[in-house]
């Protein structure tokens, strides 16, 4: 898919992943709404970047519609790359020996898995409007993690959320074939982002070291490259791509 005379709509775009790929799309010159829960810092890149910022919770109809909305008026939608999600550690039991939280583990399955679905299924509807280019309509990247396949101590409802993600992009690409729209995700190791930023830096030392090669975090520009990459390769599609320098998470 070309990227051009199109818009785009970036989940999770005020920071890391998502504000990498959506400063690369507007380099190539395409039109990109971001959303995302944090308004300061949404209308702050918003503003040094020329984006259009929506505030909006990716599991909320509303919220997605109306950044759908706003990218549309900028051009047809034709990408979307979603990378909003949150995580929290959950037990099945805690150390004081009471059962994990329900509701905990039912909220951060519900940003992450049916946030996806949300984001999905609401842009695949505008992009099935599309005229077809070079047989395209449009194309949508999620983001898994390796924890989807080997998560950690703690992680059960974010690795319960993710691996939900990477065994909904073949049956959402077989889905949306027959529209010309494709789906892949994309599973991330450790990346230099906001979240890991908030450790101290031994830790971050040993984190990277663990990494077999390059020995060190992924950058947010090295996610992005690889979201654009799948836009623009018509033949990827229905795939999860592993992006974790040969990482192989342990236990904990």
């Amino acid at each position: 898919m070309k990227l051009q005379n199109m818009s785009a709509v970036v989940t999770g775009g005020a920071s890391g992943l998502g504000l990498a790929t959506a400063q690369q799309l507007a380099e190539r010159g395409v039109s990109v709404v971001i959303v995302d829960m944090n308004v300061e810092q949404g209308n702050k890149v918003a503003q040094e970047n020329g984006f259009k910022f929506v505030h909006g919770d990716v599991t909320n109809t509303d919220h997605m519609n109306a950044a759908y909305d706003q990218a549309e008026a900028m051009g047809p939608l034709r990408a979307l790359v979603h990378c909003a999600g949150v995580g929290g550690p959950v037990r099945l039991i805690e150390k004081t020996g009471e059962p994990g939280s329900l509701e905990k583990y039912e909220s951060i399955v519900r940003v992450n898995l049916t946030g996806s679905f949300n984001a999905l299924r609401l842009a695949a509807v505008r992009m099935a409007r599309n005229e077809p280019i070079d047989g395209e309509r449009g194309a949508c990247v999620l983001t898994a993690s390796i924890a989807g396949y080997e998560g950690q101590i703690g992680q059960i409802p974010y690795a319960s959320a993710k691996a939900g993600i990477i065994g909904m992009t073949l049956v959402a690409a077989r889905d949306l074939a027959s529209r010309h729209i494709r789906v892949c995700t994309i599973a991330p190791g450790l990346f230099d982002t906001p979240i890991l930023a908030k450790l101290p830096a031994e830790v971050k030392s040993s984190l990277a070291s663990s990494v077999p090669n390059p020995p060190r975090l992924g950058s947010a520009n090295e996610f992005a490259m690889t979201a654009l990459h799948i836009l623009e390769n018509p033949m990827l599609n229905g795939e999860t791509i592993r992006l974790d320098g040969a990482l192989r998470m342990a236990p904990r």
